[in-house]
């Protein structure tokens, strides 16, 4: 079996060499009709849970030391969550936004208090954050959505003036097509669009004026490897990411070709048995 993808979606040096070799991953030997009828199973694992363990790799390498929430389930199917979340977990993700993609290897989802929940309470962030933290163990940190009125900045100073050391954190999620209301007084040399540098930057000097500096920021929405790479170099105040749909893009793809009869050569044109050294054995 060979990966036939050209490295489509931008990966790291390391990767875009191997699948540029079309390097053997797997190599099954046998009778044929013991595992013909499984090809296109083992294909298909390969193939989704590579490019979510890839995908997810890229961000965590783009972020290290900071950690990285896996959030994409709202644009995945329930029957695959398991596996997508024990590949961003093997892929170096600190945590899942579900139980299913967390059940591979006995853990929960995480997660903050969302924005239906401050729907729920009529739109009123403060009162969300304070039902949530009345209603959860000590031990569940309490992360607040501050961006329901779009006022990151004055909602971000509510939550925390309201729950004092129970809020644990903030996350900005502010839309791409929206500008923070908190921005419009400094705009004019930056996008001020979605969740930005300079949003981050305001929210965390209003947070540590006030004397809140164990508040930590999460930020998420539209981040993938090259938002969060720019976000390191401005080393703009994040403390976690939350990455959602750029871990399903792309697309790597594997084939199986018979290379081998009775340890003799036979593959159509232009495939050919290629031996790799860092394959184990399983039997």
């Amino acid at each position: 079996m060979r990966a036939e993808s050209r490295a489509a979606v931008v990966g790291s040096e390391r990767l875009a060499r191997i699948l540029d070799q079309r390097e053997t991953v797997m190599l099954v030997t046998g009778p044929y009709v013991a595992f013909a009828h499984l090809e296109t199973l083992y294909l298909g694992v390969l193939a989704r849970r590579t490019r979510v363990a890839t995908n997810t790799r890229l961000v965590v390498e783009a972020a290290w030391p900071k950690p990285v929430m896996f959030f994409p389930a709202r644009f995945d199917h329930w029957l695959v969550q398991t596996g997508d979340g024990y590949a961003a977990h093997v892929a170096g993700a600190i945590g899942v936004s579900t139980d299913a993609q967390a059940s591979w290897w006995g853990a929960e989802g995480i997660g903050t208090v969302p924005h239906a929940l401050i729907a729920a309470f009529g739109g009123d962030t403060v009162a969300a954050a304070r039902a949530f933290a009345d209603t959860t163990p000590e031990t569940v940190h309490v992360i607040a959505l501050v961006d329901f009125d779009n006022d990151c900045v004055g909602t971000s100073l509510a939550v925390a003036r309201a729950l004092g050391p129970r809020l644990s954190g903030v996350r900005l999620d502010t839309s791409e097509s929206m500008v923070d209301r908190s921005v419009v007084p400094h705009m004019g040399d930056f996008d001020p669009r979605g969740v930005n540098p300079p949003l981050v930057r305001l929210v965390r000097a209003a947070l540590d004026a006030e004397g809140f500096q164990s508040v930590r920021i999460s930020v998420s929405g539209g981040f993938g490897p090259e938002k969060i790479r720019r976000f390191e170099r401005e080393a703009v105040p994040v403390d976690a990411y939350g990455v959602g749909s750029s871990l399903f893009g792309g697309s790597y793809d594997f084939t199986a070709d018979i290379v081998l009869v009775d340890g003799n050569p036979v593959a159509k044109e232009g495939r050919w048995y290629r031996p790799n050294a860092r394959l184990e054995r399983v039997e």
